[in-house]
């Protein structure tokens, strides 16, 4: 089947959706992030194709791996490792396995060059779904901080009657977040600063809780936060906001949501004593919240959000800076200017962009939106939005970028263990290099800004900094002539035990 080539798009023209091709069951699109020409389309049978200046290639093919397609089993996402380069590196797809009815599992493939072969396929891990077909989650995304972040449904049927999503000790309706590379016999690790962590009873794994099935959710690379689209039941769709808590940092940590004892903000199909009295102080509200009546403008009946992203492509005009999202049931596109941090909800309004079942919207390394509809088709978002949908923003809207490189910022102690006291000695590299003599790049000390520097002619600079006690750091570039921001990986610095005198 020939591939249909991207279109450029003045911003002047309305907005429309450029077709990307027809795929067979897809259910996701991204991009790689060292190469802002190439796009993935994941296929829900098990296939994973690569676009690239509308050719098309199968990356990777686990189809054996993969169970489907019951219900909402299949290969539901992917997400490249933030140092993924043009000659390979790490990715991670979430896909039912060929157990019935079908165990979650998150795997690590190694993609050498243009494939990424099964054999190179690890699991890393596995969540149990026994009974039903339905509410797997089905997200993954690496947060600013570097690690990885997964979406889990309840475990499906009606109103949570196995109490997961409530349960602390299940990893069923949560949000998770974990660093997925295998650290000797362990397939991953939980990183510091998870709110559960070495609590007896409580998974460590667990980011956030009390969601349904949340099915997509992404972050905003204008502002950091994590938004999240959680499927509502019978009564209410949400969406919900944590805000960022700084560069290179996520928020929402042990936020709950409040499924089963509410849906959106109206009271849950839950008679269990934690959930309490109604409304309960606990409980995270959503942002935004709908009914199943017909959509306001096209007239269509709505029945599950598909949550997208924050428009951050500036030759989307008004558009940039609003949520955009979707209904399964109503394929009306829509968008909604999200709150600042303790504010509510702006204005929310139709795009006049009509879509068949849409199940995903996706980005690029460009920053470009794409969306996704069951039945094949993925489109891109170009031009301007409806004059009077969103509603203008404050402050005026930014010039059309340039295409931007990505940056990889990478970061490295000379030793990973010092004495109490003693010095850590740092050394940071950009990528690529040229042109960046003089850049400037920022050190982060446990999520604040601890200094910076400019870069040298070999695009390196030195920190020294002394530590006292366990400290975590990572270092960031801001957006330089025609690179994008980036940002390294945490690095910890752990205390060595002092040597013994000899005597």
């Amino acid at each position: 089947m020939a591939a249909v080539l991207l279109l450029g798009a003045s911003s002047a023209q309305g907005l429309t959706l450029q077709p990307v091709g027809n795929f067979d069951l897809p259910t996701y699109v991204t991009a790689d992030p060292a190469n802002p020409n190439r796009i993935y389309v994941v296929e829900r049978e098990g296939r994973i194709v690569r676009v690239e200046n509308g050719v098309r290639t199968t990356f990777a093919d686990l189809e054996s791996e993969v169970g489907c397609c019951a219900q909402e089993q299949g290969l539901l996402s992917v997400a490249f490792a933030p140092d993924f380069g043009p000659s390979g590196g790490r990715l991670y797809v979430f896909y039912t396995g060929t157990d019935e009815p079908g165990e979650i599992h998150v795997g690590e493939l190694t993609a050498s060059g243009s494939t990424a072969p099964l054999a190179s396929l690890r699991d890393v891990l596995t969540i149990p779904h026994p009974e039903h077909l339905n509410h797997y989650g089905g997200q993954l995304q690496f947060g600013p901080d570097g690690y990885l972040y997964v979406s889990t449904g309840d475990g499906g049927g009606p109103d949570d009657f196995h109490h997961n999503a409530q349960d602390p000790n299940s990893l069923l309706g949560k949000i998770l977040r974990i660093d997925p590379r295998k650290n000797g016999l362990q397939p991953y690790t939980v990183p510091a600063g998870n709110p559960y962590l070495g609590q007896v009873g409580k998974r460590a794994e667990i980011w956030s809780l009390g969601l349904r099935n949340p099915f997509r959710f992404s972050f905003d690379r204008l502002g950091g936060g994590m938004t999240i689209g959680d499927v509502g039941q019978s009564a209410r769709e949400e969406i919900d906001l944590a805000p960022a808590l700084g560069p290179a940092t996520v928020g929402g940590a042990g936020a709950n949501y409040g499924w089963n004892c509410r849906e959106g903000l109206l009271a849950g199909p839950a008679t269990d004593p934690q959930c309490g009295a109604f409304p309960a102080p606990n409980f995270v509200d959503p942002v935004f919240d709908y009914s199943h009546a017909p959509d306001p403008d096209s007239g269509m009946p709505r029945c599950s959000v598909i949550g997208g992203y924050v428009a951050a492509d500036p030759g989307l005009g008004a558009l940039y800076g609003s949520y955009v999202y979707s209904d399964y049931c109503s394929g009306t596109v829509r968008a909604l200017r999200l709150p600042a941090p303790g504010g509510a909800a702006g204005q929310e309004c139709s795009l006049d962009l009509q879509v068949d079942n849409p199940v995903s919207f996706g980005e690029d390394s460009q920053r470009r939106l794409y969306v996704v509809e069951e039945g094949g088709t993925v489109s891109r978002l170009a031009g301007a939005p409806p004059a009077d949908c969103p509603p203008p923003q404050p402050g005026p809207l930014p010039e059309v970028l340039p295409s931007l490189s990505p940056t990889f910022v990478g970061i490295q102690a000379q030793r990973r263990r010092v004495e109490r006291g003693k010095t850590a000695v740092l050394t940071v590299w950009v990528s690529p290099c040229r042109d960046r003599k003089g850049d400037l790049v920022a050190l982060l000390r446990n999520g604040r800004r601890n200094g910076s520097k400019f870069l040298s002619r070999a695009c390196t600079a030195h920190f020294l900094r002394r530590v006292h006690r366990g400290t975590t750091f990572a270092a960031v570039t801001h957006q330089e002539d025609a690179y994008q921001p980036g940002e390294s990986r945490p690095l910890k610095i752990r205390i060595a035990p002092r040597r013994r005198a000899q005597r």
